[in-house]
């Protein structure tokens, strides 16, 4: 059992206790004492196993202090990595070149085993996702300015190189920061490379979105290779590859010009919008057929940024504005109508 499994594991006892109060209240079901008691022991003795273990929250006010020790955590990582990023240009001249290579390779280790350090001390994670932070941006600098110092030609294999090191602090602490960290630099690197291949210089791949569409299909597949040790990990993969792919159908449905396409502006951008509404629409029936929540939410929120898209080409220069938005609203709430439905039939099919 990891830290994920074991909060969910509270999560169903405390439902489980809920709903039992509501039963109960109803008349519909009684426990002895005997019963109750012996069930109260058992979650809070389990409880308390988990929550040792892998600490976890046990009640709603620790849900809602942990919410705010992420976002702190967060913070003091993002300004401890700034302070080291000025830190580093402001007294860098001052360092002879030896100096400045023995901080520079010293620097990501020391934080590497003072984030494996907190790893063993505490369970929580909130200090280790800071030094880890911490080290990724040590790890930044250190090949950026080694480039620099001895004037190495800058290639995307950089990024190749940050995601590698980012995900493997994901991979061995279990932080989904650095995964995000690790995912975006990946993106960077597939990328340009597949910029490169079409005889674009690596700094370019951001002009053309066809370059992030196969970057995000390969990190839509990369949840085919198992994750038993970290299986949040692949619906991250997978969500973070789907809003890149379709960001980028996004562009290219209203900026034809950005296309490898040899085709004329205007059909490379109907051709994309068509592949929208047909991409969208898919995720959501993936979705709900896997069950995958978030894949359906996003598959959702796309269909009708596309559709919103067309009703504004097509409508708002000759509308009043007041009848575009009341369309709009009309819209929305056929969608929900839809939506409403489709769940009515789901709930038919699997009571």
């Amino acid at each position: 059992m990891n830290k994920d499994e074991a909060q969910r594991r509270v999560d169903r006892m405390l439902a489980f206790r809920e709903e039992l109060a509501q039963v109960e209240s109803e008349g519909l079901l009684s426990l002895t004492e005997e019963e109750r008691r012996r069930l109260d022991t058992y979650h809070r003795g389990l409880q308390s196993e988990l929550a040792r273990l892998f600490d976890i929250d046990v009640t709603g006010t620790e849900k809602q202090l942990s919410w705010g020790m992420r976002i702190v955590s967060l913070l003091g990582a993002l300004a401890i990595s700034a302070a080291i990023f000025f830190f580093f240009y402001r007294f860098w001249g001052l360092l002879a070149t030896s100096a400045q290579v023995a901080i520079l390779i010293a620097a990501p280790l020391l934080a590497t085993i003072a984030a494996d350090f907190a790893a063993r001390r505490e369970r929580s994670g909130y200090f280790t996702g800071i030094l880890a932070l911490v080290a990724l941006t040590c790890f930044i600098l250190d090949l950026s300015v080694i480039g620099r110092i001895f004037n190495i030609t800058p290639s995307q294999n950089a990024f190749l190189a940050w995601s590698a090191f980012a995900l493997l602090l994901a991979y061995g602490y279990g932080l989904r920061l650095m995964l995000v960290a690790g995912m975006v630099c990946l993106l960077a690197f597939l990328a340009a490379t597949v910029g490169t291949w079409s005889g674009c210089y690596w700094l370019s791949f951001g002009e053309r979105p066809e370059n992030f569409i196969v970057a995000g299909a390969l990190l839509t597949l990369v949840p085919l290779i198992p994750h038993r040790r970290h299986p949040r990990f692949a619906n991250s993969y997978r969500i973070f590859g789907l809003l890149t792919i379709f960001i980028a159908i996004l562009i290219l449905a209203n900026w034809g010009h950005g296309s490898y396409l040899p085709w004329t502006t205007k059909a490379i951008e109907y051709g994309y919008q068509t592949a929208g509404f047909v991409l969208a629409a898919g995720v959501i029936a993936l979705g709900i057929r896997r069950r995958w929540a978030g894949v359906t939410n996003l598959g959702a929120t796309f269909f009708v940024l596309y559709l919103y898209t067309k009703f504004f080409d097509w409508w708002w220069d000759w509308l009043p504005k007041y009848q575009f938005f009341l369309l709009l609203g009309l819209v929305a709430i056929g969608l929900l109508l839809v939506l409403q439905r489709l769940r009515g039939a789901r709930r038919e099919v699997h009571p």
